[in-house]
């Protein structure tokens, strides 16, 4: 099959590879000269045969919308749109009326594996008709991983991909996957962060390392943990910042709308922004309060500055 990728950064380009692998041809185009094999998303359309998929991997939001109006504009009716960037599942219902439209079919992809993904392959979630996820269908055969075998050594199906629904399922299935992914990682970091608060346990990045095997905790994301304390034992090279890439957000705000109570992932996104204040507005007014009523110890600005690891 042929596959035009818009997108060719750390994702967009290792899945252009593995797909490349499988034996089939990707016209890629990026806005970095380097990385291109067109000049524009024109002459991507240009080169591919019809019937076209056109798979998008851009930063969602903007950037997303407005090349997605771009493919509606130069794509003929029988293409394909693949979006699989962190879009919110409500762009996704939009972008399908404006391409039914023009008779050009949309499919919102929900991808997870990473800089991985490439070896490993990538956990797809898809949305759309039966008949426009067909028509991709061998393109999500060589990004996803290879299917584990039962104890008959006989494939297991299902494993890495689904087709979760209408138009707007794949975004969604990844929103909720992302904000499991933010309470899974917050737990692992108070763990750490409790090991490491006592001189009892003398090495903590052993005993991380030892839950990988045998444990109900052991995850992929303990092993990437454990790596990272590998190459950086006390994590001295860190910054204890995290940014949110929005799906923890829209996930909290789906469980208001829908009365799910989710309060370890609202947690974790909250903890989230926590990270990123040097001086918490939240916790001068607590230690304020705790002198006005007690008489408790304020430590002046000067104090905590002085007083701050370097």
């Amino acid at each position: 099959m042929q596959l035009g990728l818009i997108g060719l950064g750390k994702m967009g380009g290792n899945m252009a590879e593995r797909v490349r692998r499988a034996g089939h041809e990707v016209v890629g185009f990026d806005h970095h000269p380097e990385r291109r094999d067109v000049d524009s998303v024109p002459a991507l359309v240009e080169a591919l045969s019809a019937p076209r998929i056109v798979w998008v991997m851009v930063p969602s939001g903007e950037p997303t919308r407005a090349t997605v109006k771009e493919l509606v504009d130069l794509l003929q009716p029988g293409d394909v749109i693949v979006e699989g960037g962190n879009s919110k599942y409500t762009d996704d219902q939009v972008h399908d009326v404006m391409c039914r439209e023009k008779g050009i079919g949309y499919v919102d992809a929900g991808v997870s594996g990473g800089v991985w993904g490439l070896e490993n392959g990538y956990a797809l979630m898809v949305g759309g008709t039966a008949e426009d996820v067909a028509k991709v269908q061998p393109i999500f055969d060589a990004l996803k991983p290879p299917a584990p075998a039962d104890e008959s050594g006989q494939a297991m199906p299902g494993a890495g991909f689904v087709h979760a629904g209408p138009v707007g399922a794949g975004h969604f299935s990844k929103m909720v996957h992302n904000g499991i992914e933010y309470a899974l990682m917050q737990a692992y970091g108070e763990g750490y962060e409790l090991l490491t608060a006592v001189d009892l346990v003398e090495d903590v990045p052993g005993v991380m390392a030892s839950w990988t095997q045998g444990t109900v905790i052991r995850s992929w994301l303990l092993d990437l943990l454990v790596r990272a304390l590998d190459e950086d034992p006390a994590l001295e090279r860190v910054r204890g910042y995290a940014e949110d890439s929005g799906e923890g957000r829209w996930t909290v705000e789906q469980a208001i709308e829908n009365a799910v109570p989710m309060p370890t992932i609202a947690a974790s996104l909250f903890a989230r922004f926590s990270s990123r204040q040097d001086d918490s507005p939240t916790m001068k007014a607590v230690a304020a309060l705790r002198n006005q009523f007690g008489g408790h110890t304020v430590r002046a600005v000067e104090q905590a500055e002085a007083e701050r690891p370097a």
